[in-house]
């Protein structure tokens, strides 16, 4: 229920003790819009341990992907400070390095918190003091507004001297003695020029409070991310150019032409700083905190500690989340500063990594992408490769993950995204990740280090600007490996990271090499999902082997859980062989011990989720088609010599096909069909 800008106070203060409007702080505020609804928040598993999602995070065309860790910080920082805990008298602060997300979870955190706010039942309200020309004084000026978007319960809870009055006065409005101990526990003064406006009129009015009310007007706090009120930015400047005016507000020459009693606080304008435009329940972003001059973060620490607005003596208390970020380099200079630990003491710090989940990294990927229709510079339409995005994401993946000597990288990066990495468990990866966060160096931590979103952006640039991609009218995959070495070599500064990222460059090709092997098979088989069906023909096999029911034609009759139907396949034990040999498994015991674990991942994922299909087992996904191939044209060499060399007019039709079945079933073009066949016969990247 919205209330219109003529309304009363004591009509406004009823609909808030009727519990139609909302009188809370901040904290309260953000904790309700987080935890309101049970049903937004499920539990997940990251990295091995379960944690919680807020799907408050999760909603929109630009939402927030990962930062699970940062955003149970987060909600559990808010929430113990809604409660009254330590945290309200602290400041939450993300550090890490640039290009990982940290400004963008304040944006979208500020962005959803305006939206709530902005529901009629949730909206804020603040208050005018009018008709100034009454009581003198004041010159022009008929109106004032509470600098400090001062909610009507604490001008309520202010209003006579005492507060046994003040209880008196809620009472007689309807609120119960339970309410208005809960109001109270909000309870602020009021701020400096309030109180004294509110006392002129107070005299002007002989304490008549019949009258007093009358000077009053309730009207709601106004929602707008270009002027700062409600989620308000303040961006580190240079030391020259920044102030305390930029937050605190300054004396206004132009209210001293007004105002004829130079004590009136209303002298300073409070607005022409960014505090007071978010402290009636707003969010401050303090973005490079650390990076300000020095006297600027002591303002800060008097603001996160007293919530107050503090100058020349007057008060004005604030109702304000400070949120904050800086980068590792500025943060690990400000502690070595001893003399500034009162200000890291007032912090929660949060250190923020990378995303380290590849599928993850695929929803970031298409966001640094674009989801605009791509042209090129002659405005023709630009197609993109379907295997770019995978190759983008896993070559900055496998930057972010560090090298240890418990899991090669690309079974670290399986593991980080729930994926199956051949015998290695996932308590493997936990063991290392919780070792690697003990390094009281932070950079050496999981994913504190590697290829940003920025650096991402970077490489998906220099790719647009290539003459192969603008000739070619496509973003063609194989092209990504150059822009990305372009990147690393340009922007990364250190030796040893630009070394490993070049490393893990030349994994992320190996990887790109077998999901193109793939498409190959699909588009030599004619069907896009051929591979994926000779997979689970596989596993379905090793299962159906030893199964009671089996008859002596070897046929197996089964319940397929993605269908519910009963299903009957011809066990192929020349084929399962095969594919075992492809994969290195020589012995019965090594067979059967690869069986049991292929069985095991069968039931384990099939429980989670019914359509699992094994296409995450690039090992086995690359043994089947191998088999496959040798099995239809004599291996995988043969059908690079029959697409190679197409003299022939069999070979010319069969490359025919397949360039006609990629650009019609596969979603490629012409240009990265025949860049991709090109590809595929050469012997680059494979491993």
């Amino acid at each position: 229920m919205a209330i219109k800008n003529n309304s009363t106070f004591d009509s406004h203060i009823k609909n808030v003790i009727k519990g139609k409007l909302k009188y809370e702080n901040v904290f309260q505020s953000i904790t309700r819009m987080i935890l309101g609804d049970k049903s937004m928040i499920e539990k997940v598993n990251v990295n091995g341990k379960t944690t919680y999602d807020f799907k408050v995070f999760r909603q929109g065309k630009k939402h927030i992907i990962g930062m699970y860790d940062e955003i149970n910080s987060f909600v559990s920082f808010v929430k113990d400070a809604a409660e009254g805990g330590s945290s309200k008298e602290m400041a939450f602060v993300l550090i890490g390095e640039p290009g990982n997300g940290k400004t963008f979870f304040i944006d979208y955190l500020s962005e959803i918190y305006r939206n709530f706010i902005s529901i009629p039942e949730n909206m804020k309200y603040t208050f005018r003091f009018t008709n100034l020309d009454k009581i003198g004084g004041y010159g022009k000026i008929t109106t004032i507004e509470s600098q400090t978007f001062e909610d009507p319960m604490i001008l309520a809870m202010n209003f006579h001297q005492k507060k046994h009055d003040n209880y008196k006065f809620l009472k007689s409005l309807g609120a119960k003695e339970n309410q208005i101990d809960t109001f109270y526990k909000n309870y602020r003064p009021l701020g400096a020029c309030t109180d004294y406006i509110f006392e002129q009129i107070k005299e002007f009015c002989d304490y008549d409070f019949n009258k007093v009310k009358d000077f009053i007007q309730i009207i709601p706090i106004p929602i707008s991310e270009s002027r700062g009120t409600l989620t308000g930015k303040y961006a580190a400047k240079d030391k020259i150019t920044s102030s305390a005016v930029d937050l605190l507000g300054e004396e206004s020459i132009s209210r001293l032409l007004h105002i004829t009693d130079t004590n009136n606080p209303y002298r300073f304008d409070l607005r022409r700083g960014a505090l007071a435009r978010v402290a009636g329940g707003g969010i401050h972003f303090a973005d490079e905190i650390f990076k300000n001059k020095t006297d600027l973060v002591q303002v800060y620490l008097g603001v996160i500690q007293n919530r107050t607005i503090d100058i020349e003596g007057f008060k004005w208390p604030l109702d304000t989340l400070v949120v904050a970020t800086s980068n590792n380099s500025e943060f690990a200079r400000f502690q070595e500063e001893k003399e500034q630990s009162p200000i890291i003491d007032r912090c929660r710090i949060t250190y923020m990594s990378h995303n380290t989940n590849y599928l993850l990294q695929q929803k970031l990927t298409q966001y640094s992408v674009g989801s605009k229709e791509k042209t090129t510079l002659l405005n023709e339409k630009l197609h993109i490769d379907p295997n770019l995005n995978y190759a983008l994401s896993t070559a900055v993946t496998l930057s972010r993950l560090p090298l240890t000597d418990k899991l090669t990288p690309i079974e670290m990066m399986k593991l980080s995204a729930g994926e199956v990495a051949g015998e290695k468990s996932i308590k493997t990866l936990i063991e290392v990740i919780d070792q690697l966060n003990r390094d009281p160096d932070i950079t050496k931590r999981f994913g504190q280090k590697g290829l940003g979103h920025r650096n991402l952006g970077r490489a998906i640039q220099i790719l647009l600007e290539t003459n192969e991609t603008q000739e070619g009218k496509c973003m063609y995959a194989g092209d990504v490996f150059k822009s990305i070495e372009s990147v690393i070599l340009d922007y990364v500064q250190e030796t040893n990271d630009r070394t490993k990222y070049l490393n893990d460059l030349k994994i992320a090709k190996s990887l790109y090499r077998k999901n193109i092997m793939k498409t190959i098979f699909n588009a030599y088989m004619d069907e896009p999902d051929a591979i994926e069906k000779d997979v689970l023909n596989y596993v379905n096999m090793i299962i159906g082997i030893d199964a009671k029911n089996i008859g002596t034609d070897k046929i197996w009759t089964y319940k397929d859980p993605q269908t519910g139907k009963l299903v009957s396949i011809k066990i192929d034990e020349n084929f399962v062989d095969s594919v075992e040999s492809r994969l290195g498994l020589k012995s019965k015991e090594q067979k059967q011990s690869f069986r049991t674990t292929i069985s095991k991942i069968y039931g384990q994922k099939m429980i989670q989720d019914s359509k699992y299909n094994f296409m995450d087992n690039n090992d086995l996904v690359k043994a089947v088609t191998d088999v496959r191939l040798k099995s239809d044209v004599a291996g995988a060499g043969s059908l690079v010599g029959a697409l190679s060399n197409r003299t022939n007019e069999e070979n010319q039709k069969l490359y025919n096909r397949m360039i006609e079945t990629m650009i019609e079933q596969l979603g490629y073009c012409k240009t990265c069909a025949l860049k991709t066949i090109e590809y595929f016969c050469t012997q680059d990247d494979a491993s």
